[in-house]
């Protein structure tokens, strides 16, 4: 006689493999909710962002970490992003007139109830810190400096050819960076392309810019050289950033000047 082996339940099977596939929607529908909550308060928070910063639209904002849920829970959202591109600003009696920053702010730990964030009222939300930056584009750049002499398609780069200096606190903030300018200009009818080279400095809040070299590809017309020189010694003042953080380092990015604060214990909105 040979032994028989029972064949395996076909039931429990079944059931493992339901439960498993369960498993796995409520999880999805479980993230889904979480991100569809997150959005919400996104959008809320970009609601009051607009009116803060006076942006014509909605800035972007991400709030980081999953799940959202549990920070919704405690009232404490560890990492807020929020960013706008083209805001200007112009203040005509302080003489400042940007019409292309782009202005970037982190928030950590903000902390507000989720029923009032939902609901829009956010006037007791604070924020523990803010890290608020404005980079300022070759487009102002172009249209300042054309205020004292033409040019044409200015162009902003770091300057690779200085060597950045060890700092002796490397934590502390820079308040000064080596820059490239390059562009076109006209010179008794000729077009003149140059490359400047020399140094921005966080000046009481604003971005001054110092030329050193001026090299051009046309050597006979050297004599101008003290004259552009002059006209890109520009300062460039966007007053306060985010928040209302003041500027403390300065650095240059491919295409524009970047000006960076830190500023504590502030609301989320003015009250």
């Amino acid at each position: 006689m040979t032994a028989h082996t029972p064949a395996r339940p076909r039931k429990k099977s079944r059931r493992g493999k339901f439960l498993i596939i369960t498993v796995i929607v409520l999880g999805l529908l479980l993230v889904a909710a979480d991100f569809a909550l997150a959005a919400a308060g996104e959008y809320q928070i970009a609601q009051r962002m607009r009116e803060k910063l006076q942006l014509n639209e909605d800035p972007s904002v991400r709030i980081n970490g999953f799940p959202f849920v549990l920070q919704a829970i405690r009232g404490d959202y560890k990492s807020v992003e929020i960013r706008a591109s083209g805001v200007p600003i112009k203040n005509e009696q302080q003489g400042v007139d940007l019409r292309d920053l782009d202005v970037e702010a982190n928030l950590h730990h903000t902390r507000v109830e989720l029923s009032d964030l939902l609901a829009g009222n956010v006037s007791k939300a604070t924020i523990d810190e803010v890290e608020g930056s404005v980079k300022i584009k070759a487009l102002d750049l172009n249209r300042l400096a054309n205020q004292v002499t033409p040019f044409d398609k200015l162009s902003i780069e770091p300057d690779n050819r200085v060597a950045t200096p060890t700092p002796a606190d490397p934590k502390a903030p820079k308040t000064t960076a080596a820059i490239k300018l390059s562009g076109q200009t006209n010179v008794a009818g000729k077009n003149v392309t140059l490359s400047a080279y020399g140094q921005i400095a966080l000046v009481s809040g604003a971005i001054q810019i110092n030329i050193d070299d001026v090299e051009l590809d046309d050597a006979s017309l050297k004599q101008i050289v003290p004259q552009l020189r002059q006209a890109l010694a520009i300062k460039i003042d966007p007053g306060k950033l985010p928040f209302g953080a003041t500027p403390t380092a300065v650095e240059v990015e491919s295409g524009a000047f970047k000006l960076t604060g830190q500023i504590t214990d502030v609301p989320l909105v003015q009250r």
